[in-house]
């Protein structure tokens, strides 16, 4: 499945044919989770609380629930609403952040630019701003402390996503081996569940590094047989056991469900609300679908599977009162199809663990890329299909945890009661997000977004207490798992914003720089110097500490930032921002490159042949203009007008040829691919987070030429054009090091108690057991560097 080339929905003249391919492709990738979920409801809800009665009112009353459930939450919340707040054509949590941080300063990223603004990916619809909507961004924007709750909030619910993906797999193909329970005894059965579904989690977690395209073409028919079997199912038992079960739909059951239960009614809802796990996958796999095949696919095959599956299941409860301590899924199976139903629930189990896996593997990755977990190893498992990646840390860990739940709790119940948890508090975040992005970014009258927070919120709320409530029965995995997480996002990410902070106030200036020669003992060497540092002006102290102890750099010196912007994706065409840093003659520049929180960092190999034909490209581009508008020759004008003004001027460069002909003629048509733009400079960390478009207009002057003299210009900008780019060419071929920062971070004195645990003992030690940046970056070691630096924050 090419997902990530069937973007086919961007156009306006989106076939239908395309779509129905996309919705049957999102079978195996987005509704895995949801479509197994009547495995395990029924047995969920009635494991403890409530006891099926002849009465029949507490399996009507759940069914009601159900159905109701399945239709607010999934097929209102979700396709008609949430999924229309997508952040270019991206969903998830991190994408509803991305939305309002763009709409709203309340972004606590780092070294945030104007020239980011610029982006195709960061484009604003604007609709007529109200009163309201611009009162809650100016309080937004004004504190502080609700920069930090969004940003809190946005994790809780990632750390939630990250906890399903250990529970989801673990419930999934426990309660589909379960079905084992009818073809053998019950001493045998105990001990052939749980090592058999352990193996099927070892198998399933061993095969993460090939990567799901390459068996992916399956997912989607075994997700559709499972569907249709389910149905099938479903009918039959309608016709064959209760026709009249329709009418527990109504909602007086659950009015009659609950005054008949009470208290353990309430309690037992932990267990309804399974029936809407995986829904939030339908928003979070958005990017690999169009809204229109998602939606289609839930409302018209999904949704009435689903409602079938559960009304054949009370159906045949309803008449059967026998087995009221034992309510199982293949009960409800006839006994000459349960061998092929067990082993296509055991198939699609496993389809629907692989999609939570992914999209665990994605959202740490994402986390990642946003400072706010530390670094691992992210492989690319497909050239082809874009977001297909692999973390071997996370995979064995999640392994560990997945296998030590199925031993340790050893039962549907306890499973459910910590996936049901995970799930709901993940559900909440996206709904109060999505009220932030109904008035900040939708512009929508603030009454509609609380009649949606406190709709929605209500719901999820009362399933929510009631998940709580079986806290000592499995629902403490989740939180203790959550805090863990948490609290290594925040250490990760606080000492991060300390630490560019400290970067910030002890960079060097461009004049220290430009005094660096041979009258104070310092050479240049052949080859290229690719300096990596968080700052997107100014020179980082740890290239002053490397100079001071060896007093020689690089005849080709490059400072690189590599920077994460608030938007999924960075078109590779304007992924480049690069600038002079000083005259021509120094031959050093300053390189940001920026991703989005869904791209994948390239590798040194790929990285390094990129960042040389950049430059080169540059330095065509630069050579170009400067003949194009008569300017300088030897780029003195740099130095007569002060030598900063070259700091802080950054060209988009894009994929743009520069062999044959001059590829760029003038400035109107490079388009997208090359952009000037007037970089005011930084002198605090405020500037940087709050920096706006400078307001003056630049006026040039031009000079009438006569030919003689015009012709003589042009040769000279030529020749020295070659000389900059063949000193480059030579350079490349002297070989590249890259030096890195190896830094320490210690509190200062008198810093809180809190503080000095939190960077002195958490930092550090994350820091030295997470992949270096050069193991992340691929780089060899016979070309690495590494500048030892104390950070006292």
């Amino acid at each position: 499945m090419d997902l990530g080339h069937g973007r086919c929905w961007k156009s306006s003249k989106e076939s239908w044919k395309t779509i129905m391919l996309l919705a049957y492709q999102s079978l195996g990738v987005v509704y895995g989770d949801l479509s197994i979920s009547p495995l395990y409801v029924y047995e969920s809800t009635f494991a403890e609380d409530i006891r099926h009665s002849e009465t029949n009112e507490e399996i009507y009353g759940v069914l009601s629930f159900v159905f109701w459930t399945l239709t607010l939450v999934p097929l209102f919340k979700y396709v008609f609403i949430v999924l229309r707040a997508d952040d270019n054509g991206e969903g998830g949590t991190f994408a509803l952040y991305s939305l309002i941080c763009r709409h709203a300063k309340v972004s606590l990223l780092p070294n945030r630019q104007v020239a980011d603004e610029e982006l195709s990916t960061y484009k604003l619809e604007h609709p007529p701003e109200n009163k309201n909507s611009s009162k809650l961004k100016t309080l937004l924007e004004r504190h502080k402390r609700l920069h930090t709750a969004l940003l809190i909030l946005v994790l809780l619910g990632t750390c939630m996503v990250i906890g399903d993906g250990l529970l989801t797999p673990a419930i999934s193909v426990f309660s589909a081996v379960s079905g084992l329970e009818l073809f053998m005894s019950k001493e045998h059965h105990q001990y052939a569940v749980v090592p058999i579904t352990c193996f099927i989690l070892v198998c399933l977690f061993a095969l993460q590094h090939y990567g799901t395209h390459r068996i992916g073409f399956l997912f989607a028919p075994v997700v559709l047989t499972w569907l249709l079997c389910i149905s099938a199912l479903g009918l039959y038992n309608i016709l064959h056991w209760n026709p009249h079960v329709y009418k527990a739909l109504s909602p007086y059951y659950m009015f009659k469900f609950l005054r008949k239960t009470r208290m353990g009614g309430w309690m037992s809802l932990g267990g309804v609300l399974l029936c809407i796990t995986g829904s939030e996958a339908m928003f979070a796999d958005l990017g690999h679908f169009s809204y229109t095949a998602i939606q289609i696919a839930f409302t018209f095959l999904v949704y009435p599977a689903l409602i079938l599956a559960y009304m054949g299941q009370a159906a045949f409860l309803s008449k059967h009162h026998d087995n009221r301590n034992q309510i199982s899924f293949y009960l409800s199976v006839p006994g000459s199809v349960r061998w092929p139903v067990l082993v296509v629930a055991i198939l699609a189990s496993v389809v629907g663990s692989q999609a939570i896996i992914s999209g665990t593997f994605s959202i740490i990755n994402q986390s990642q890329s946003l400072g706010c977990f530390p670094r691992v190893k992210v492989i690319h498992t497909s050239d082809k299909i874009h977001g297909q990646i692999y973390i071997p840390e996370i995979n064995w860990m999640l392994m560990i945890l997945c296998i030590a739940v199925t031993i340790g709790f050893r039962d549907i119940k306890h499973m459910g009661n910590a996936s049901g948890l995970a799930v709901m508090t993940v559900m909440l975040v996206t709904t109060c997000l999505t009220s932030l992005v109904i008035i900040l970014c939708w512009r929508k009258p603030p009454i509609l977004s609380l009649c949606f927070l406190l709709f929605f919120g209500s719901i999820e709320l009362l399933y929510f207490s009631a998940s709580l409530t079986k806290f000592t029965e499995g629902a403490w995995l989740p939180i203790l798992l959550a805090l863990f997480l948490m609290t290594i996002m925040l250490v990760w990410h606080y000492a991060s914003i300390k630490k560019y902070e400290f970067d910030l106030h002890n960079k060097v200036s461009l004049e220290w720089l430009l005094a660096l020669g041979p009258s104070l003992g310092i050479t240049r060497v052949p080859g290229i110097g690719v300096v990596f540092t968080d700052l997107i002006s100014g020179i980082p102290a740890n290239f002053s500490r490397f100079v001071t102890n060896l007093p020689a750099f690089h005849r080709i010196l490059v400072f690189v930032c590599l920077k994460s912007v608030p938007v999924p994706h960075v078109p590779p065409a304007e992924r480049y921002l690069v600038g002079r840093v000083g005259p021509s003659s120094h031959r050093s520049y300053r390189c940001i490159v920026r991703y989005g929180y869904r791209d994948v960092h390239q590798d040194v190999d790929s990285f390094e042949a990129e960042l040389v034909d950049r430059l080169a490209e540059f330095i065509h581009l630069d050579w170009t203009q400067r003949n194009a508008i008569g300017s300088c020759i030897e780029g003195d004008c740099h130095s007569s007008t002060g030598s900063t003004s070259s700091e802080h001027r950054l060209t988009v460069i894009g994929r743009v040829s520069i062999t044959g002909a001059p590829a760029y003629e003038t400035g109107e048509s490079l388009g997208p691919a090359s952009v000037s733009l007037g970089m005011p400079s930084i002198e605090s960390l405020a500037d940087v987070i709050e920096m706006e478009p400078m307001g003056a207009v630049k006026k040039t002057v031009r000079f009438a030429l006569d030919d003689e003299s015009e012709a003589d210009s042009r040769t000279e900008v030529e020749k020295q054009m070659r000389e900059e780019l063949g000193d480059l060419l030579a350079a490349q071929q002297s070989g590249t090091a890259f030096i890195l920062g190896q830094s320490h971070v210690r509190a200062k004195q008198g810093s809180s108690v809190l503080k000095r645990l939190a960077l002195n003992f958490g930092y550090n030690f994350l820091r030295r057991n997470c992949r270096g940046q050069d193991v992340a970056l691929k780089v060899p070691p016979v070309s690495l560097l590494e500048v030892g630096m104390v950070y006292v924050v």
